[in-house]
């Protein structure tokens, strides 16, 4: 069992302790955002945000969250508005087949909290997710775009 709070709400999982966060997110608590990839978290596909640490949910167990305040790809829209990441990605024209882009839109909503201006190698020493079409040019503009829309 693990209590924590997310996307801002105090939850309770009712599993056993070595459950994936992943597994509690999608399937007990039905949000479904945040995707399996390969299950061993070299992906990144599954990244969430744990205490505002980009961190991989298949391979973290609920014993090990307790008391952590999680954000999944949900909590990032505020009042029907993208946040600046996802409004990038869209500008940008990120996705292709989309299905890594919920992790990759958490690791760098989490690399442009860190570092409001990063460089090409920040970026590329950052986001370690993995996307099978290659739009990494394309994930690159987008974060620079967001970087410009936060700093203004």
């Amino acid at each position: 069992m693990a209590t924590f709070n997310l996307n801002g709400k105090a939850v309770t999982v009712n599993e056993e302790g070595e459950m994936p966060l992943l597994w509690a997110i999608r399937d007990h608590l039905k949000l479904t955002g945040t995707k399996f990839g390969c299950g061993v978290g070299a992906c990144g596909a599954c990244t969430v945000h744990i205490d505002g640490v980009a961190t991989r949910s298949c391979v973290t167990a609920i014993e090990d969250i307790e008391g952590a305040d999680i954000q999944t790809i949900e909590s990032l829209e505020k009042d029907g508005a993208p946040s600046s990441v996802q409004a990038a990605w869209i500008a940008e024209q990120v996705p292709q087949c989309g299905y890594c882009q919920s992790g990759m839109i958490m690791a760098a909503t989490a690399l442009l909290s860190e570092n409001p201006n990063p460089s090409d190698e920040d970026i590329d020493e950052a986001m370690t997710n993995i996307c099978r079409c290659g739009t990494y040019p394309r994930i690159k503009k987008a974060i620079k775009r967001a970087a410009e829309m936060s700093n203004g």
